[in-house]
């Protein structure tokens, strides 16, 4: 009997939330985040110029966008993410494959804790995003905490300069 508490204990921790998703709303306008993935997580509100923390589930592998208050359900921007992989480290990148033309969506990704790499732009198109399918934009980081900025606004994305990266090995 033991060992099967041990066992459940286990189990329940491997599918508890150990990553964090801040969303920043850069702007004035209020915004509703459509999650896909591995995992459910919910269709998430965030206010205009607010913050929203989501809780991701360790292992997730997904991406969201967002359409603003008002807007049809269009995806856009795509703030892509695969949480705790390979050397569990978080692979992620903004993707403007399906819609290049959304400006008013996901714009930066970067590390809670080091606000470096960056992946998306401060202002599009720029060399920063995935634009076609063999772009070579995607970022990592052992960081388990993550800001996605949303529209474009006065308030800052990042302290840090954008520059693009290269990540050998793929």
């Amino acid at each position: 009997m033991q060992f099967k508490n041990i066992a459940l204990l286990v189990a329940a921790s491997m599918v508890s939330a150990q990553n964090t998703v801040t969303i920043k709303s850069m702007d004035g306008t209020d915004r509703t985040l459509v999650w896909t993935g591995t995992s459910s997580i919910a269709d998430t509100s965030v206010p205009a110029g607010e913050s929203v923390d989501v809780d991701v589930p360790t292992g997730w592998t997904g991406n969201f966008y967002s359409y603003s208050s008002g807007a049809s359900n269009t995806p856009g921007m795509l703030a892509e993410f695969a949480f705790n992989s390979f050397g569990g480290v978080t692979y992620f990148d903004v993707s403007a494959i399906v819609n290049p033309d959304d400006t008013t969506g996901v714009y930066q990704i970067y590390p809670t804790d080091t606000e470096s790499p960056v992946s998306g732009c401060q202002t599009f198109a720029c060399d920063n995003a995935y634009y076609l399918p063999d772009d070579v934009q995607t970022k990592s980081s052992s960081s388990s905490s993550f800001v996605v900025t949303l529209g474009a606004g006065p308030m800052s994305t990042s302290s840090k300069s954008v520059e693009p990266e290269f990540i050998s090995g793929f």
